[in-house]
């Protein structure tokens, strides 16, 4: 399907520029795709922001003095598939338990060859897809040779499909454990795996300093109530530590010998929280675009201990949100709106 293809829409409802497709969550939810695309989809993101076809500046953030909220809005444009887009994110009731919050996100994309609308759409499953995706592709660049064991932390939305991303990049991967304190989100990462994995299982784990010193590649993405803070001494050589949300403690970034960032300038944004006593971030070694493309290394030696801060990046949101809008309208999704009327 060419580029243009999920600006143009169906037949019946040609597309013109006052007319908008409008995804639901549940129209996405119908879409099927594999891990393997969508990880496909994300690489080529990165190398195409590497090589300087693509925009991807900082997100501007708003958040109350109380931290009740907060918002972002990112703006980005993907060079090779000509889209420009805009994500806006908004949670509120980071000071309540999680069945309490509220969170919207959405994606508005728009064919920057004819000008048209793409999609507006609801953005949650494509943020569920590519940041497992991104912790994937930062662990086969960044894991030592030979690594076996992973551990992911938290078992919400992030947590549930990390293990059938990382075992897409990382086929050899024997020993996948789990630390979690809910047991539904432990339910649903076991019932994850076996979707993608039948032959594997999961190994939930009660003891997070035994687990962390037995694993090659710790995935944090538990929320900001967790318990779990994994501190640098419990880290053997080698070790690779991907931050998506909570669960390592800030010496694991300040202590390790490589920072890997998938943007420094959004890491000093929003990883804020891992800042030392005095409010300070340790330098990037290296962002991760570069990394994909070849032209840094992800990993020095076997026994580096790497911190790898994943933040989201539009330009990964416009990519996935792009094939999304070509895959709905090859089945004739979406609510036509004449939003500008």
């Amino acid at each position: 399907m060419s580029q243009t293809t999920a600006a143009t829409a169906d037949r019946d409802t040609p597309a013109d520029d006052t007319t908008l497709r409008v995804l639901s969550a549940s129209d996405l939810a119908g879409i099927d795709i594999t891990l393997a695309d969508v990880v496909d989809t994300v690489e080529n993101a990165y190398r195409t922001l590497a090589a300087g076809q693509s925009d991807n500046p900082r997100k501007l953030t708003v958040k109350p003095t109380d931290g009740h909220s907060v918002s972002y809005a990112m703006l980005g444009r993907d060079g090779s598939r000509d889209v420009v887009a805009i994500k806006t994110s908004y949670k509120h009731g980071l000071d309540k338990g999680r069945g309490e919050q509220h969170y919207y996100t959405s994606l508005t994309l728009y064919d920057d060859t004819t000008g048209l609308p793409i999609a507006m759409m609801d953005c949650a499953r494509i943020g569920s897809l590519r940041t497992p995706a991104v912790s994937a592709l930062l662990a086969r660049e960044c894991a030592a040779p030979g690594a076996r064991a992973a551990l992911v932390i938290g078992t919400g939305t992030q947590g549930r499909l990390a293990l059938p991303f990382l075992l897409t990049t990382l086929p050899d991967l024997d020993r996948l454990m789990v630390f979690g304190t809910h047991s539904e989100g432990i339910a649903a990462v076991r019932e994850q795996l076996r979707a993608h994995f039948p032959e594997r299982d999961v190994e939930i784990v009660a003891d997070l300093r035994a687990a962390a010193a037995d694993a090659d590649i710790i995935v944090a993405t538990a929320g900001g109530h967790t318990p779990a803070a994994v501190e640098a001494e419990w880290l053997r050589p080698g070790t690779l530590s991907i931050l998506v949300g909570h669960g390592l403690a800030p010496s694991a970034l300040h202590r390790a010998d490589r920072v890997v960032a998938t943007s420094e300038a959004q890491m000093k944004v929003t990883g804020t929280d891992m800042a030392d006593g005095d409010g300070n971030l340790p330098a990037v070694d290296t962002e991760f675009p570069p990394v994909i493309a070849g032209i840094t290394a992800g990993r020095r030696s076997a026994k580096e201990r790497i911190f790898a801060y994943n933040s989201g990046l539009v330009v990964t949101d416009i990519a996935l949100g792009h094939r999304f809008a070509q895959l709905a309208v090859a089945q004739g999704l979406g609510t036509r709106v004449p939003l500008w009327r």
